[in-house]
C-alpha cells in the first residue's frame, strides 16, 4: 500500500450527517472526486472520554456511529485512516476492569505498567519524576484491587481525573505486543489502509530521561510496529507534538511525519503579509509529510515551533487571533514555557475565522498548503469554510469545541452553496489531478509580499503566485494540449 499523493479528509465519525453510514453517502454524493487521498476517521471506537481518544477497544465500533461494515464500505472507495493510541487504553476497558477486580491474578495484569516495573521496590522517586515531561502532576494513579483490597500504582501519562481514565500499556510486554497484532490484523480485515500512532512519543519509560521520545528505544518500538504494519500492507503515521527536530529525526528514520509547522507559518504569512519565513522553511523540510492547516485540536505553536519563532512576534500574532475569536491551549509546566513566559501550546479556532472569514485569504492559505510537498489533509470544518462555534464551547465548556461543529445534512448542503467552498473544491481537484505535483518542487525567488512556488514533471509545469497585499492567487500551468493556462483561484 502506498499513500496516495492526493487530498485527504479528516472528520469525526458523526460530524458529517451523524454516523458512518451517512458519512459514506455524503462522500459518495458530494466528494467522490475530492478525497482521492483517503479519509481520516477520528476514533470511531467505544470510548470513555476525550471524544474518542480514550478507547475501550479497537475491535468494535461505537454502536451509535455504526459498524465495521460501514467502515469497510467507506474503504471500498477511499483509503481509510484510523488512530491507534499506542500509549494507553481506557480505564473502562475490559482488560483494565479485570485487573481492577483480580489484581496480579488477572490474565491482563502484564498489559499495564505497575510501578515495580519502573522502580524495583515499586516506590516512585521524586528526582526521577522531576526529569520527566509530565502531562499531569504525577505520572501514575493509585487503584484499589476489588478482591484483595490491596493498592496498585499504575503508570498513567494522560488523564484529567484522578485516578486517570487513560491507563498506559507496558509496550515491553509480550501480551501488549500480541494485543497490537490483534488490533492491526482486525484493521486489515476491515479495509483500513493507514494507522496513525497517537501519543507514540510517550511509549518508552526509562529512568533518568524525560520519558518522552527516548532514543534509541523509541526506534526499536517503531521498527517493530512498522514490520507488523508492513506485513499487513498498512502504512503508519507517527503523531508526535514536540520540538521540530524530533520530526526531522523521524523523517530520517524513514517515517511519515506531520507538518505541524506549516499551519502557523501560513497564518503568519497572510496576517503579516510577509513570505520570508515561510519561503525559508519550504526550502528545507522533509517531503514525506502529511500537511494540514486545521484539525480537531488547534494550530500548533509550542513546542512544535520552539527555536523557529520569535516569541514577541508570536505574541502579536496570537493577539490578532484572539481579536478574531480564537481561544488558547496553554503550556502548564513553567520549565516548558519560553524564557519570557510565552506559553501558547495551540491556537484554537477555525482556519476560516482566524483569517477573518476572508475568502481570498482562505483560498491563498489552501493553495500554499496544496503546493507544499506532502499529502494534504483538509479538516471537515475547513472543507465547509466553517466559522467559530461559540455555542459549542458554552455547551461543553471545552475550548476545542470551537472547531468541532457537527453538521447536519442540511447544513452540508447549505455550505456547499458557498462560493468559497466551490472555489476550494475546484482547487482540490486541480491538486489531485495535475501530474506535476508528482515531480520536482521549487521555491521561486519572490518579493517579501509575494509567494511564488512551482512544480515540474516532464512536460507538465505549474506555478503558484500570491500577492499578499490583495490575497489574489493565480496558478499558471501547461494543459493537456501544451498550452499555457491561467487559473485564478
Amino acid at each position: 500500500m502506498a499513500v496516495k499523493n492526493q487530498v485527504q479528509l479528516i472528520t469525526y465519525p458523526d460530524s458529517m450527517g451523524g454516523d458512518l453510514k451517512t458519512l459514506n453517502q455524503v462522500l459518495l454524493n458530494h466528494f467522490s472526486d475530492i478525497f482521492k487521498g483517503g479519509v481520516h476517521i477520528l476514533p470511531p471506537f467505544p470510548s470513555s472520554g476525550d471524544r474518542g481518544f480514550a478507547p475501550l477497544t479497537y475491535l468494535e465500533i461505537e454502536p451509535k456511529f455504526g459498524t465495521w461494515e460501514d467502515v469497510r464500505e467507506i474503504g471500498e472507495n477511499f483509503d481509510v485512516l484510523v488512530d491507534l493510541m499506542v500509549n494507553h487504553i481506557s480505564k473502562q476497558s475490559s482488560y483494565f476492569q479485570d485487573f481492577l477486580k483480580k489484581g496480579r491474578k488477572s490474565e491482563y495484569a502484564d498489559l499495564f505498567l505497575t510501578l515495580d516495573k519502573v522502580w524495583e521496590d515499586g516506590n516512585p522517586v521524586k528526582e526521577d519524576i522531576d526529569k520527566m515531561f509530565l502531562r499531569r502532576p504525577l505520572p501514575y494513579s493509585t487503584f484499589t484491587i476489588e478482591e484483595t483490597g490491596e493498592e496498585e500504582k499504575v503508570w498513567t501519562t494522560f488523564g484529567k481525573t484522578d485516578p486517570s481514565e487513560q491507563i498506559d500499556f507496558d509496550i515491553k510486554s509480550e501480551k501488549v505486543k500480541q494485543l497490537f497484532v490483534d488490533f492491526f490484523t482486525n484493521f486489515q480485515e476491515q479495509n483500513v489502509k493507514i494507522v496513525r500512532l497517537d501519543a507514540v512519543g510517550y511509549v518508552i519509560k526509562k529512568l533518568g530521561t524525560s520519558c518522552f521520545f527516548v532514543e534509541p528505544e523509541i526506534y526499536e518500538f517503531l521498527d517493530w510496529i512498522k514490520e507488523l504494519a508492513d506485513s499487513l500492507d498498512i502504512e503508519l503515521l507517527p503523531e508526535v507534538h514536540s520540538h521540530y527536530s524530533i520530526q526531522y529525526k523521524l523523517a530520517d528514520h524513514g517515517c511519515w511525519i506531520y507538518d505541524f509547522i506549516l499551519p502557523y507559518r501560513i497564518l503568519d504569512t497572510l496576517v503579516n503579509k510577509s513570505s520570508t519565513d515561510l519561503c525559508e522553511y519550504l526550502k528545507d523540510r522533509p517531503e514525506k509529510q502529511f500537511t494540514m492547516l486545521d484539525c480537531h485540536d488547534g494550530i500548533p505553536v509550542k513546542p512544535d515551533l520552539d527555536d523557529l519563532i520569535d516569541t514577541k512576534e508570536a505574541r502579536k500574532l496570537v493577539d490578532v487571533c484572539l481579536e478574531r475569536g480564537s481561544n488558547l491551549s496553554l503550556i502548564l509546566s513553567d520549565e516548558h514555557k519560553a524564557e519570557d513566559g510565552f506559553d501558547v501550546h495551540q491556537i484554537r479556532c477555525t482556519y476560516y475565522s482566524v483569517l477573518n472569514c476572508n475568502d481570498d485569504a482562505y483560498l491563498a492559505a489552501r493553495a500554499i498548503q496544496f503546493f507544499a510537498p506532502g499529502v494534504p489533509q483538509v479538516y471537515y470544518v475547513g472543507l465547509l469554510a466553517g466559522e467559530n462555534d461559540e455555542e459549542n464551547i458554552k455547551e461543553t465548556g471545552d475550548g476545542r469545541e470551537i472547531n468541532r461543529h457537527n453538521y447536519t445534512l442540511e447544513e452540508i448542503e447549505q455550505s456547499l452553496e458557498k462560493e468559497t467552498v466551490q472555489r476550494l473544491l475546484e482547487l482540490i481537484r486541480f491538486r489531485n489531478e495535475y501530474d506535476a505535483f508528482n515531480g520536482e518542487f521549487t521555491v521561486l525567488n519572490s518579493a517579501k509580499d509575494e509567494v511564488r512556488l512551482s512544480w515540474e514533471k516532464d512536460d507538465k509545469y505549474c506555478t503558484l503566485f500570491i500577492d499578499l497585499n490583495t490575497n489574489k492567487t493565480v496558478i499558471d500551468y501547461i494543459d493537456e494540449n501544451g498550452k499555457e493556462v491561467q487559473y485564478i483561484v
